[in-house]
């Protein structure tokens, strides 16, 4: 059996990346749904925060992330019109990989890449949403759980009982 992980490495996300990067959301977030077009959409208002897992055959995972504001996270499965002005942060909008690739040590090679991509813009934070019960694997990779504010609180119940706001601070 070929390794599967042997050749795959983490590069920019083009509009051909797609439709493999949401066959892959499908299955590593099948409870919280989000369409083509929400990753199409990401990707055209930053793409310098989209990239894929790939070989030269296929796509084997991907990551999301883009400014934001602080302590704020946008609804699931939306378009957004622009990034805020008022943008805080990084926020890492997704992660995910093939089933079949898991277990490689790809996630943590993004997640310093994007830290570091971060952190030399001069964005003092990267946040994210962790569902799934993931906060563990999260807090691995420099996450700290925050303490939600009320407003928050509201908007995580969408992601799940489970939603937990995280922040990985830069230094700068």
């Amino acid at each position: 059996m070929p390794d599967l992980n042997q050749d795959l490495n983490w590069r920019p996300m083009t509009e051909a990346d797609l439709d493999a990067v949401a066959a892959i959301a499908v299955l590593g977030f099948p409870d919280h749904f989000e369409g083509r077009d929400c990753f199409e959409n990401r990707l055209d208002l930053y793409p310098r925060g989209c990239f894929v897992l790939a070989d030269e055959a296929s796509v084997r995972g991907y990551l999301i992330a883009y400014p934001w504001r602080s302590e704020s996270a946008p609804p699931l499965n939306t378009r957004i019109e622009a990034i805020p002005d008022a943008a805080e942060v990084i926020y890492l909008h997704d992660l995910a990989l093939h089933p079949d690739v898991r277990g490689g040590g790809h996630t943590s090679r993004i997640v310093e890449r994007l830290a570091d991509q971060a952190r030399g813009d001069g964005w003092p934070a990267v946040a994210l949403v962790a569902v799934n019960d993931a906060a563990g694997f999260w807090r691995r990779q420099g996450f700290v759980e925050q303490t939600a504010t009320p407003a928050l609180t509201d908007k995580l119940a969408s992601y799940g009982a489970d939603a937990r706001y995280m922040i990985r601070l830069l230094t700068v």
